[in-house]
């Protein structure tokens, strides 16, 4: 059996660890664009110097010859021919597959701002490539801005801020009246915002970047924002979100949809032994979620029949600034949005940079933030992860654990 996995981050190589142990004899090809294996939730580390390019990758060095895996690097997927079941590489290469796993993954996603596409000095930020590119520009540079304050671009900022060699100023746009405005409420931002004003960073929250301005050699020398405010820029790291790399799909009967490759909880998309995972779907942006479905689709294409049930999407960790805060479910919203829906807002302020927020509602948490102290975070995800009904026990949300929910049987078994 021949299986082909295009792309080499958390659901490519996940899936392509699991074809091995599923069929030790089969023949596994890797495509990835990338020239190296590495975790992009830590690329931060590799901005500020703190890691090498060794340092964050997650898999060992010797993988692809203990595995005996065949990866065909520094080259990208253009077409596939479906009816040949071959994959046609920028080289001109075609790889033949029986089974083809599509992880292609996403890229940044410029928006059409006047002028910062015409940029030179315009960098999104997602692969290695682009993060040298940062590195490189971020030397020279003596003011560099970051527009877009999700997880990419605190990746972004703090780690140009921990770079010894960089000593720009630097500022952060952000739409919104926060930063992390998909995983935090203003109350758990408001610690990054603090490290990052006592780092020398200039926040505009709440701002929009209305145009580019260039010089005669198309470089940005500032960004112009909607008030009339004028940020100072000469290297601009642009992290407003992403877009699946499906292009070399167009023209196939492979199903796609206005965020990206369209399968189903087997992994399977409607062309058959074409199987999809990872953020290429543009539905789950997150990396346990691309590990668990790069194996879910590999169980299928081996014969191992299983399905993915856990589509727990949101939750996102992270750790700037040695903070560590976790989000959970749908934790997002303005309060006073959850007490006109009838959910119930509970916070818990430990001191010492703790802090635990939880939202539920007729006795299911449906969503939660915790920061400082992160012990409780367990408990929550499986609370939340399987709506166990919270309603009968008396004690402080901010308290439960798991005895709260068993219970000990005459024949001194345990029961839910």
């Amino acid at each position: 059996m021949k299986y082909v996995v295009i792309g080499a981050s958390a659901a490519g190589m996940n899936g392509a660890e699991n074809l091995r142990r599923m069929d030790p004899n089969g023949e596994i090809t890797v495509v990835s664009t990338d020239e190296y294996i590495y975790s992009r939730c830590i690329i931060h580390h590799y901005i500020s110097g703190e890691r090498t390019k060794e340092g964050i990758n997650f898999v060992d060095k010797d993988f692809f010859e203990k595995t005996n895996i065949n990866w065909i690097k520094g080259r990208s997927a253009v077409k596939l021919l479906e009816d040949e079941k071959k994959v046609v590489l920028d080289d001109g290469q075609e790889v033949d597959y029986d089974k083809l796993l599509i992880a292609s993954g996403s890229r940044p996603f410029i928006p059409p701002i006047e002028n910062l596409r015409e940029g030179i000095n315009v960098v999104g930020m997602k692969t290695l490539d682009d993060c040298d590119r940062v590195i490189e520009l971020a030397k020279q540079a003596k003011s560099i801005a970051v527009v877009g304050a999700g997880l990419i671009g605190m990746d972004a900022v703090t780690g140009l801020l921990h770079s010894k060699s960089v000593s720009a100023k630097l500022s952060l746009v952000e739409t919104n009246d926060r930063l992390l405005p998909l995983q935090l409420d203003k109350k758990a931002s408001i610690q990054y915002e603090n490290e990052l004003i006592k780092g020398g960073v200039d926040l505009y929250l709440e701002s929009f970047v209305q145009v580019a301005n260039l010089n005669e050699q198309k470089e940005v020398i500032s960004l112009g924002l909607r008030d009339g405010r004028v940020v100072t820029a000469d290297l601009v790291i642009v992290a407003t979100g992403v877009r699946s790399n499906v292009e070399f799909l167009e023209g196939t009967n492979v199903e796609l949809s206005k965020c990206g490759l369209v399968f189903n909880a087997r992994g399977e998309t409607n062309v058959k032994d074409v199987y999809g995972a990872g953020d290429v779907s543009g539905i789950a942006p997150i990396w346990p979620v691309a590990v668990k479905e790069g194996i879910i689709a590999t169980n299928n294409m081996t014969g191992e029949a299983c399905e993915m049930t856990d589509f727990f999407t949101s939750k996102a960790t992270m750790n700037f600034f040695d903070i560590p805060t976790l989000s959970l479910g749908d934790s997002i919203k303005p309060e006073q949005e959850y007490v006109e829906q009838g959910y119930s807002v509970e916070v818990d302020e430990g001191g010492k940079g703790t802090y635990k927020k939880i939202i539920h509602k007729d006795g299911v948490i449906f969503g939660a933030i915790v920061q400082g102290d992160l012990s409780y975070a367990g408990i929550l995800t499986q609370l939340i992860r399987s709506k166990m009904d919270i309603s009968k026990v008396k004690k402080s949300l901010f308290k439960i654990d798991y005895s709260d929910f068993f219970k000990l049987k005459n024949n001194h078994e345990f029961t839910f």
